[in-house]
């Protein structure tokens, strides 16, 4: 049940409160003087304040009102404050709220009116508690992992990143196979890197291949190495990635390219550590951490006959999914300053575009645009059309007594924690107006 602290020496006006309250499920503490209300909130909870301008006998300048006020606003500065004034001080009332009160109303005052800005005030103020209580169990969460792992100096602010990161460090340690999947340009090697410097073979090499950059009849090559003379150009024995990953990781991108001979030989050595390089008899051995990645759908490859299935589970320990940057928005402006050469930032618009715009080509394409802007752009302060982005997102900047659309009502709520009175301010919408977009909408309110 929430609780709200009325400030005024006269008694009548506090007991005429607490009544009106009660009636609606809402507790009232009392306090005659400024000196007992800014005691009262130091020691008990209080959810919002509601406080006269004048205490002393004779006294009507308001000024005792103003000089609480600003107590209460150093002491609490996420505390509502209702002030209770006379006409005569509605000058006074109206500075106050532009220096940071929630509301004011003047006696006699309405109690239909009183009891909707209560609620309201009241309503606000759960849902920054709960943002802020969602807040710092973020904040502690990144500071363990920050503390606890190496993360590569990876850049990232979105739930959905610390997630997936979460896990790759927990699976780090072991030495079960990892596949990595997601679109293009999401990421997946900077997750096997941080898988590889978070586990027992981190002193060992880190040796990427990519299995879609190579010819077919170079794969066998460039897994297992060649002896001189196995293939024309050979002209002496090289190691394979295998080899030059033993006592480490080896990275295999693009896994869903690789040729069905390519998948058989892979699958054995996995199953045994033992290999021949091409063109020689004699078996090796290593030990190597297999961490994997694909765009591709393998088990459609798999329906198809393109992708073995014992090779699939053989690489699928555990999968890691890297949700596309769309799905992840609140990675985007931290991703995209971090892009940014020194000496220039983002202007507004362009902050706006960049969060309006759908990154199909995700984190890649992001930092090229960036990176492309701050080259191109004729002043420090990169502006949306610099960015040269498709249209929709260039008119982010232009939306001002606009409807907004569903993309802007979501961004909305995604910056807001999905805090709707805020995601409602945010837009310029009341929340009411904001209940019925979402309602038409179909978006959930939750």
């Amino acid at each position: 049940m929430p609780t709200i602290l009325v400030i005024d020496d006269n008694r009548a006006v506090s007991t005429a409160l607490e009544v009106l309250f009660s009636l609606h499920d809402i507790d009232t503490l009392h306090a005659e003087s400024p000196r007992e209300g800014l005691d009262l909130l130091e020691r008990e909870q209080v959810d919002l304040v509601i406080q006269d301008m004048n205490f002393e006998a004779d006294t009507t300048s308001g000024d005792e009102g103003t000089a609480l006020f600003h107590q209460i606003r150093t002491r609490h500065p996420d505390l509502p404050v209702i002030l209770l004034t006379a006409w005569t001080h509605l000058e006074s009332a109206i500075d106050l709220v532009k220096a940071g009160a929630a509301d004011y109303l003047a006696k006699p005052w309405d109690d239909r009116k009183l009891l909707v800005t209560v609620n309201n005030l009241l309503e606000l103020a759960e849902a920054r508690r709960e943002l802020t209580q969602a807040q710092l169990g973020e904040r502690r969460r990144r500071d363990a992992l920050l503390r606890d792992y190496d993360l590569r100096g990876i850049v990232y602010a979105d739930p959905a990143s610390e997630n997936a990161l979460a896990l790759a460090c927990q699976v780090a340690k072991s030495d079960i196979p990892v596949l990595v999947t997601g679109p293009n340009g999401a990421g997946k090697e900077r997750y096997a890197e941080i898988i590889h410097a978070n586990s027992l073979v981190r002193n060992g090499p880190f040796i990427a291949l990519n299995c879609g950059a190579l010819p077919s009849e170079l794969i066998e090559a460039e897994l297992f190495g060649a002896e001189a003379g196995a293939y024309t150009g050979a002209n002496k024995p090289r190691e394979g990635k295998f080899e030059a990953a033993d006592g480490g990781t080896l990275f295999l991108d693009e896994i869903g390219t690789l040729p069905l001979a390519g998948q058989v030989k892979l699958l054995r050595v996995l199953e045994t550590g033992r290999f021949q390089r091409l063109g020689s008899n004699r078996e090796r051995s290593v030990k190597v951490r297999i961490v994997s990645a694909t765009n591709a759908n393998l088990q459609a490859l798999i329906a198809d006959g393109r992708f073995r299935e014992d090779l699939f589970y053989r690489l699928n320990g555990i999968e890691l999914r890297l949700p596309p940057l769309a799905q992840r928005p609140r990675d985007i402006l931290p991703l995209a300053r971090h892009f940014l050469p020194a000496g220039k930032r983002l202007g507004d618009d362009a902050e706006r575009a960049l969060q309006r715009h759908a990154w199909p080509g995700n984190v890649r394409e992001l930092r090229n645009a960036v990176q492309r802007a701050a080259l191109l752009a004729r002043s420090d302060v990169i502006a949306a059309a610099d960015l040269a982005l498709p249209p929709g997102a260039l008119d982010a900047g232009n939306t001002g007594g606009d409807e907004p659309d569903r993309a802007s009502i979501e961004a909305a709520l995604e910056r807001n924690g999905g805090v709707l009175a805020q995601a409602a301010a945010d837009l310029g919408l009341s929340r009411q107006a904001l209940y019925r977009r979402l309602d038409r909408l179909g978006i959930a309110r939750n």
